[in-house]
């Protein structure tokens, strides 16, 4: 059986539901596990397969509840629940959210990450003081906590160092260890401070770091015996943002690692970073992009060699999970003419894709282009289902965020931002570019954009967009951009340094790299790509931020921001807006009500969707804004 999750828009909560799906892999029979109005997910299941333990906020039965130990009905707890169905069952009542669990080898213990509840002192400073926070001091730490699964006694916490926030975690086969990662706190700008840390259960939960290199180590697995760890790392590289990550192995009885010669690094030949699956008899399992293609890899820990395990070239594998024994794998995997269904070999258990088949959609296909610095840029290029060779089209661009992610040849109808469809359905052709610095294609691309961000950036979108022209299928009067988050950055700098397009989407985008240095919850992303701070190197920040030209802006802007962004704080959108207004271009600033960096409920997707349509509508296609438009504000004029 495979156990998998399936989201659903519930209109009326303004939320997407995700619940748990049962797949019986010989008969084929699938049915709904949970269900409810609020989500289940992050499934596992019990060695022995006699349970699925999943995270939820549900509410438990009240007949299950123990006053002095009843966990916040908003706090998302541990359940249980039979595979043959039945009704599901609350193990944990822990006083904060559940952030994670993994069961133990034997079925017996389920270890979990939260914080440890409110605190008394907490409470008193919240009610002498009100709310308020100090900044980089204020934050809950995970710690490591274990749960007897038999008699759902309460939950024995395992680690209490509160200067170190518990991640990834795994235990060892015989279940006396739980190796961890620990970092000095939960946020992001201190993610370069992670390390490995072992707990040992049988000797009082004794904890001993046992990899401390620069930079961060993280995701341990224990190797089949126990003897090793296998974990993620960046050895101690200083630009960790854009370099490899490598695959290592440590002894688990050795001293503490704390440079690159005490460890044993094995994926030193692989150019591209990796996500560590589990560590099999046979080898260590990871799966890796190879540029638009994901595939799944075999490491073999004592001759370093690689295999790749999935075919053919072109395919696009998902999440992976092996059965116990590991001779048998469930994935997903998508294609470009089938969004991803849930397979065990060959045997596709799904049928996503039938809700697809009363749409005509358009075509998707890669192509390749040179840009200004002789560096080969791809591309996805999606085309409308009547495509006609002989016509010159209208191009609209969609710039991924990142830089290190990655547009791919793949059916994904989802967008919640850009209505890649509706453009097709309207007589569009739409490019996605993978300009350097996104994943998939090794680590010196990723590195082409350092301390050259938006400038090198610019030359692959523009030269993409010329290879097109070139070819005589684009119309050169009828361009328009967007993207989010890097992709709003990169639309933004086109805003400001090339009068080529008729409108230009901006979505949670940086406009001016100073601002957002001091501003983001992840400043070292900064340093890293331009290699100084502001007060370091004013050039270089104002060589690759928007604003430095907004003199010469004017392109109609459309700019999209949530109003509690902490990654691309909202004072990078003001300053766009504000700027484009006081040159005279045409610019419209929407600000999503209590959102951070994503727009995460459907009906504020809805209207992500409908901005932009209507944006470029109206200044690509010509028509008019109507009086129904979300474009326009209550008291706003056109």
């Amino acid at each position: 059986m495979v156990v998998y999750e399936m989201s659903e828009t519930n209109w009326k909560e303004n939320a997407y539901i995700t619940h748990l799906w049962v797949a019986d892999v010989q008969s084929g029979r699938a049915f709904q596990l949970t269900r409810g109005n609020k989500s289940s997910d992050n499934a596992a299941w019990s060695p022995d397969g006699r349970w699925i333990a999943f995270l939820t906020e549900r509410e438990a039965p009240s007949a299950e509840k123990k006053e002095k130990e009843e966990a916040k009905p908003d706090a998302r707890q541990i359940w249980l629940i039979s595979p043959l169905g039945g009704e599901a069952w609350m193990l944990t009542r822990h006083g904060a959210k559940i952030d994670s669990f993994r069961w133990s080898e034997d079925g017996k213990r389920i270890g979990f990450t939260a914080p440890v509840a409110e605190t008394k002192a907490a409470k008193d400073r919240k009610e002498k003081y009100s709310e308020y926070e100090v900044f980089e001091e204020d934050y809950d730490q995970n710690q490591l906590w274990t749960i007897d699964v038999a008699d759902g006694a309460e939950a024995k916490q395992v680690t209490t160092d509160a200067k170190i926030n518990v991640g990834s975690f795994a235990w060892s086969p015989d279940g006396s260890k739980i190796a961890f990662t620990g970092a000095a706190n939960p946020m992001l700008a201190f993610g370069g401070s992670a390390d490995i840390y072992l707990v040992d259960l049988a000797h009082d939960n004794a904890v001993r770091k046992i990899v401390a290199l620069d930079g961060p180590d993280t995701s341990p697995r224990f190797s089949p015996d126990g003897s090793q760890l296998v974990f993620t790392t960046s050895l101690a590289q200083p630009y960790y943002f854009y370099a490899n990550d490598h695959i290592a192995t440590v002894r688990v009885d050795g001293a503490a690692a704390t440079k690159p010669a005490d460890i044993t690094d094995l994926s030193s030949s692989f150019d591209e970073d990796t996500s560590v699956i589990d560590w099999a008899p046979e080898g260590i399992y990871f799966t890796a992009l190879q540029k638009t293609n994901s595939h799944l890899f075999r490491l073999d820990p004592r001759t370093k060699t690689v295999a790749r395990v999935t075919a053919p070239d072109t395919f696009s594998i998902g999440a992976v999970s092996f059965s116990r024994d590991f001779k048998t794998m469930a994935y997903t995997a998508g294609t470009a003419t089938s969004i991803p269904e849930v397979f065990v070999g060959q045997k596709k258990l799904t049928d996503i894709n039938a809700q697809l088949k009363d749409f005509t959609l358009g075509t998707v296909e890669l192509v390749s282009w040179t840009s200004k610095d002789g560096a080969t840029i791809e591309g996805v290029l999606h085309k409308p289902a009547n495509f006609d060779p002989q016509k010159k089209y209208p191009l609209f661009v969609v710039i991924h965020g990142g830089p290190t992610g990655v547009s791919r040849p793949l059916l994904a109808p989802a967008n919640r931002y850009y209505p890649i469809e509706q453009f097709l359905a309207r007589g569009a052709l739409v490019l996605e570019p993978n300009y350097r610095g996104s994943a998939g294609y090794g680590e010196k691309f990723r590195a082409l954009n350092v301390r050259n961000l938006g400038v090198g950036d610019m030359w692959d979108v523009m030269s993409g967009i010329d290879s097109l022209i070139a070819k005589g299928m684009v119309d050169p009067n009828k361009l328009g951009a967007m993207g989010w988050s890097q992709g709003g950055y990169i639309s933004a700098f086109l805003t400001t340094n090339t009068d080529r397009f008729k409108a230009i989407s901006v979505g949670a985008g940086i406009s001016d790299w100073m601002t957002y240095y001091a501003n983001t919850d992840i400043t070292p992303f900064t340093r890293q790509y331009l290699h100084a701070t502001p007060w370091e190197d004013a050039d270089v920040y104002a060589k690759t931020s928007p604003i430095t030209n907004i003199r010469n802006a004017k392109t109609p802007t459309l700019i999209q921001h949530g109003d509690k962004d902490k990654r691309v704080p909202p004072p990078n959108a003001f300053e766009l807006y504000r700027g484009l207004r006081d040159v005279g271009v045409p610019a419209r600033l929407i600000l999503y009500n209590g959102f951070g960096h994503p727009i995460t409920k459907p009906k504020s997707n809805r209207a992500v969707l409908q901005h932009n349509l209507d944006w470029f509508d109206h200044y690509v296609f010509g028509d008019p804004i109507a009086k129904e438009s979300p474009l326009r504000g209550t008291g706003a004029g056109e």
